[in-house]
């Protein structure tokens, strides 16, 4: 018999955890509004309430992003597009609002010598040693 096993890439996660702290009260007001059924669940509700607010400020956001020449969204940066700021003698001022990674295979060394600059307002997934190299040019 055949063996159709294959490995699959694994996938970047599309979300990132956190953790909240809320009063009784509030987590009490959060509860009932789950038993009567107008959400499904606490994450259902504060998911909805994050995603109202940042309707509510969405002009702010997005003059924001504008002024501060943030990249919106997914950026990903492999080896290959670090060995080519490197061959061109150029340097990286990386800016994302959303999330940034950088490729497993990249070297602690040149994540030093092509990334200038690292501000992420979002996450930032890269390996440990490249974080710990890239630590004094992060803000």
């Amino acid at each position: 018999m055949v063996n159709n096993v294959h490995e699959l890439r694994p996938k970047a996660a599309d979300s990132e955890k956190i953790t909240i702290n809320l009063g009784y009260v509030d987590l009490g007001h959060i509860d009932l509004l789950v038993q009567e059924g107008f959400y499904s669940n606490r994450t259902d509700f504060i998911r909805t309430a994050i995603r109202n607010q940042l309707d509510r400020h969405n002009d702010a956001v997005t003059k924001s992003v504008a002024r501060h020449q943030l990249d919106l969204g997914l950026r990903h940066y492999s080896r290959q597009d670090l060995e080519a700021v490197q061959a061109a003698g150029e340097v990286l001022h990386i800016q994302v609002l959303g999330l940034a990674s950088i490729a497993d295979d990249v070297t602690p060394e040149l994540a030093r010598q092509t990334i200038a600059s690292l501000h992420v307002l979002g996450a930032l997934h890269a390996s440990p040693t490249v974080k710990e190299a890239l630590k004094n040019r992060m803000r």
